[in-house]
């Protein structure tokens, strides 16, 4: 018979409380927040919180405190213990995500960051004024600048082209399968 030690991974838009993160603690395996946002009148805009920055960014290094920056993995390359913090970088708001960079490297420049280019505009804001494109390169070029030039070196960076293959068909009644 087959040991089997399952994984528990706390999947968050990182908009948590940090007592909620502690009383978390001898459950979670692996932390897997975002940090959408560094500016909290775009999380205001976009998302309708008033403190967005704040609340993730103290999520997020009570997370760091509980699992460091060592990613543990198991024998098949899966990841069984740690912490890997998402960004999303958002076309027109490159000053957000620079921001967010520069935050989690005041916790440190060893975490593992996931950063993302695979906005795409759905249907619904299409014509939005600023969500309404994808990323240019030369706005994914600057952040990823930024990501190496604070000394991040764990984690994984986007091809800018994954917009195009990580887009579920909005005009499905379940478009996430």
């Amino acid at each position: 018979m087959q040991n089997r030690n399952p994984v528990f991974v706390y999947n968050t838009n990182g908009y948590d409380k940090v007592e909620e993160i502690r009383d978390l603690e001898t459950y979670i395996d692996v932390y897997l927040p975002d940090y959408k946002y560094s500016d909290n009148n775009l999380a205001r805009k976009f998302s309708k919180v008033n403190d967005y920055q704040q609340t993730a960014f103290l999520a997020i290094k009570e997370m760091y405190r509980q699992k460091g920056s060592t990613l543990v993995k198991h024998e098949n390359g899966y990841i069984e213990k740690g912490l890997i913090i998402r960004h999303l970088v958002l076309p027109g708001f490159i000053d957000n995500s620079l921001k967010a960079l520069n935050d989690m490297a005041d916790i440190s420049t060893s975490l593992a960051i996931s950063l993302m280019a695979q906005y795409f505009p759905t249907p619904a804001v299409k014509n939005h004024p600023e969500l309404g494109r994808t990323l240019s390169h030369e706005e994914y070029e600057r952040v990823k600048s930024e990501l190496e030039s604070l000394g991040f070196y764990k984690g994984w960076v986007q091809e800018l082209e994954s917009s195009d293959f990580y887009l579920p068909d909005f005009e499905m009644d379940k478009p996430f399968g």
